[in-house]
């Protein structure tokens, strides 16, 4: 059985879009999912499926968010071999007191990767912003809310992206280790 990381976007940070990880995970063990651990409150899972297709899995979980929870967000999945390419290709060195103000950005295609480009264009002093071929990377030394660039890769729009700080990908990927 292949092993997938889901990553909800936007779920359990304010009132809306909220998704116990109790729930989730057996909403997932609902659809056949094996070995499956959440990590934190913010809409993680690291689970194997029989299903061989990642995308297909996105659609799985997407149908049972909505019918379980009548919660309608992007579900960005990756397959444990993708998200550790993504740990281990980082395009800059990280300290781990920079940890909280590193984002990377996960789409499901390359094209909703690529319409982040124009972020760069908001990367100011003491900022890193690259666009990788499998997801973005912003550090923001000032800090993520500070920065205009870290304001639009968040942004509250709706789009088919998710962002993780850097922490929160190590604890994921310790998971798949």
């Amino acid at each position: 059985m292949p092993s997938y990381v889901v990553l909800l976007r936007g779920v359990n940070v304010g009132p809306n879009l909220r998704v116990p990880m109790a729930a989730l995970r057996a909403g997932l063990e609902g659809l056949g999912a094996r070995e499956v651990r959440t990590v934190l409150n913010s809409g993680n899972a690291v689970c194997a499926s029989a299903t061989r297709s990642a995308d297909r899995f996105s659609e799985q979980v997407a149908a049972l968010l909505q019918s379980q929870f009548g919660v309608t967000t992007p579900v960005i999945v990756k397959t444990a071999a993708e998200f550790s390419a993504i740990v281990s290709e980082r395009p800059f060195p990280i300290a781990e007191s920079d940890h909280s103000r590193v984002l990377v950005a996960f789409t499901r295609d390359l094209e909703s990767l690529q319409a982040l480009r124009p972020i760069e264009a908001l990367v100011r002093p003491g900022e890193q912003f690259a666009l990788t071929e499998r997801a973005a990377y912003l550090h923001c030394a000032g800090g993520l809310l500070e920065s205009a660039a870290g304001e639009a890769l968040l942004g509250r729009k709706p789009k088919p992206v998710t962002t993780r700080n850097w922490g929160t990908v190590c604890k994921i990927a310790a998971l798949l280790s």
